[in-house]
């Protein structure tokens, strides 16, 4: 039988009289982590573009744009955000634990052209260069992540050539999540727990599946999401194999419907969630069983998420991709999965581990208390229907509990 998580006892507000979310906590765990694990690797400096790297390494949100703002953070000393136009002026007051702040070299993707984006990186470079300099740092190890080939060759040609592909690295360092950011997955959470009732009670004949956008987006903002996707919506003879959604299809008598909050934020870390509804009309016998054989492979995947044990171990739990008759595991890929999350960029950003068929039972990954885990399954047949369910786990020492609270039992009937 799956374990819940503990709830949390307070809100998503502030507070005098009561201990909440401790940003401070937060953001000095994160950089201490990041900080142990450079060290470990002999790599004094990193240079990351991507935003919610850059969120995690120093506690900032900004333009999510390529490469239009990067932090050069250090093994010891404090980073220097290179920050984008607006924010460079306007968060230096608002952010007073981040010290050094410049101006960002930013060349929009070479929209501007190349000649134009090679002289721009070359002053980028030339920044980047000046900085280790001043720091004894320019033949030291500087990992490099989410830049493209014009930054790597500006920075080259200024004699910056110890680069260091820092991404999987990043992804060692966000894997244990501390207190505050598992209390962070726990209240988007419970946010989304809201949004699939405001779900539940709107579902009815002659609804079109984009209706259902624009009431979790607003669902999501009214309960105090950071950021509310809006969710792919799937309904009747689309439901099975998740592909194409938002076709403005009107909802019938009868109709699967289900939808994906992945995405939804607090504090910057995302929700991954499914559940399924049926309109109108309690589920047939076959849409039972497809939902059994979904929730149980769950619960396997779920019961083998323990310290010291591996991805192989709960890999074999997801049904195997000749069940439906593919050929290559590859053919279910995120559609059979579990995977890390946290702090997300855009609808979805994983972290360490991933579950899977495809390569968990060859290349598995011990699971370790502190993680958190989106796992996801999918039953049914083409143009008939199907059915998903997707649950959010936080590894403890004594196993996976769900933070995600809201029904998962049975297919969930629309209206009550």
């Amino acid at each position: 039988m799956v374990k819940y998580a503990s709830k949390l006892t307070y809100g998503n507000e502030i507070s005098d009289w009561q201990e909440r979310l401790n940003t401070d906590r937060l953001r000095q765990y994160r950089a201490d982590r990041a900080r142990k694990i450079m060290k470990e690797n002999g790599i004094a400096a990193l240079l990351d573009a991507n935003s919610a790297n850059i969120r995690y390494l120093t506690g900032l949100k900004g333009f999510n744009y390529p490469m239009c703002r990067y932090v050069l953070f250090f093994a010891e000393g404090d980073p220097i955000m290179y920050e984008h136009s607006g924010h460079f002026h306007q968060m230096p007051d608002q952010a007073p634990w981040q010290k050094e702040w410049r101006p960002a070299r930013a060349w929009l993707t070479a929209a501007c052209g190349i000649e134009a984006a090679k002289d721009e990186a070359k002053q980028f470079a030339a920044d980047i260069h000046m900085e280790l300099k001043k720091r004894g740092l320019l033949k030291e190890k500087l990992g490099f992540s989410a830049f493209d080939g014009i930054a790597r060759e500006a920075l080259t040609n200024a004699g910056v050539k110890n680069l260091v592909d820092f991404s999987l690295i990043m992804k060692e360092i966000r894997k244990i999540k501390s207190v505050d950011e598992i209390e962070c997955l726990k209240t988007a959470a419970a946010i989304v727990e809201g949004v699939w009732y405001r779900i539940w009670e709107n579902l009815k004949p002659g609804v079109r599946d984009t209706d259902l956008s624009g009431i979790a987006t607003k669902a999501g903002y009214d309960m105090g999401a950071e950021s509310a996707v809006p969710g792919g919506w799937r309904s009747g003879p689309t439901t099975f194999d998740r592909g194409f959604h938002q076709s403005s299809r009107l909802l019938q008598t009868g109709d699967l419907v289900y939808g994906s909050l992945c995405g939804l934020t607090y504090q910057g870390y995302g929700t991954c969630t499914y559940r399924t509804f049926i309109v109108n009309k309690k589920p047939s016998r076959k849409e039972q069983d497809w939902y059994k054989r979904v929730r149980d492979s769950i619960d396997g995947v779920i019961a083998n998420i323990k310290p010291g044990k591996t991805t192989a171990d709960a890999a074999k739990h997801f049904p195997a991709a000749k069940s439906w008759g593919y050929k290559e595991e590859c053919e279910v890929l995120a559609s059979e999965i579990a995977h890390g999350i946290g702090l997300t960029q855009g609808s979805t950003n994983y972290d360490i581990p991933i579950i899977n068929r495809q390569w968990s039972l060859k290349h598995p990954q011990v699971f370790e208390e502190g993680m958190t885990i989106a796992i996801e399954s999918r039953e049914g047949e083409t143009r008939v229907g199907g059915v998903r369910l997707e649950n959010m786990v936080v590894v403890t020492k004594n196993g996976a509990e769900i933070m995600d609270h809201f029904p998962r039992e049975e297919i969930l009937v629309a209206p009550r």
